[in-house]
């Protein structure tokens, strides 16, 4: 069976702004990393606060909405973590 011919493929239209255009920066801002390692922290010691005393603590009277809460700031840190190059 012969072999089908080639065809020639044009090449890919690229814009001039495009071509052109600036590289993303590579590195973090200077304060996402302490944010980030202070929302998991921070998060992490008002579960702990929260389960040492008992329910009671930090926030009285919201009760098992503390827990919401201490997962709040955790879940703060892994967004935060999301943008870290």
């Amino acid at each position: 069976m012969p072999k089908s011919p080639l065809r020639k493929k044009e090449k890919a239209y690229i814009p001039e702004a495009v071509a052109q255009a600036k590289p993303v920066p590579t590195e973090s801002p200077k304060w996402l990393v302490p944010a980030m390692i202070s929302a998991f922290i921070g998060g992490l010691i008002w579960i702990v606060i929260f389960y040492i005393s008992a329910t009671a603590y930090p926030i009285p009277n919201i009760g098992a909405w503390n827990m919401v809460v201490g997962f709040g700031f955790i879940a703060v840190g892994f967004s935060l973590a999301t943008r870290w190059r």
